[in-house]
């Protein structure tokens, strides 16, 4: 209703900046965070965590855990959570990139910051069994309600977690 309110140069200005944040957004090549270049800017911050390496479901919870201004290390977007359920194998996610990132840099830790659910824990144990060869790997502690989102949690809750991550067994 606020929209229809609105005069139409208004309109045709949202219209067009939806657009061009359409074609114009898309993943880095490293990580798979949203951006309009190449690699995102937290991969090019020289000042980030390089022996860190946090993996989360989607953008949203990324940037909610930089929200926290906790964490200062790298990310890695997997681009969802395994369900069979709904038909998303391992292979439909940014699984085989995580590895070979894993396998290729100097990473000494990865963080699995994924949604305490069904779904979150089968797609961090898949991942734990795969990275454990190259590097410790913990997972976000559980101050998450079980069932919740990443992105709906406060920056107090995800600081703990973070804080309170333990190693993968």
């Amino acid at each position: 209703m606020h929209l229809l309110r609105q005069p139409e140069e208004k309109i045709k200005a949202f219209s067009n900046a939806l657009l061009n944040a359409r074609t114009k957004v898309g993943q880095c090549k490293k990580c798979f965070h949203l951006t309009a270049e190449i690699e995102c800017e937290i991969c090019l911050n020289p000042k980030r965590d390089k022996s860190l390496l946090c993996v989360v479901a989607d953008s949203r919870d990324l940037i909610a855990l930089e929200r926290t201004r906790e964490y200062k290390g790298l990310y890695h977007v997997l681009g969802g959570l395994i369900s069979p359920m709904d038909g998303i194998g391992p292979e439909l996610l940014n699984i085989s990139a995580l590895v070979q990132r894993v396998s290729n840099e100097s990473t000494a830790e990865v963080i699995l910051a994924l949604t305490p659910s069904v779904e979150g824990d089968t797609t961090s144990l898949y991942i734990a069994r795969l990275l454990k060869v190259f590097v410790k790997v913990t997972r976000i502690a559980y101050g998450l309600p079980v069932g919740s989102e990443l992105e709906y949690a406060d920056e107090v809750t995800l600081t703990r977690a973070i804080e309170g991550r333990r190693e993968v067994e």
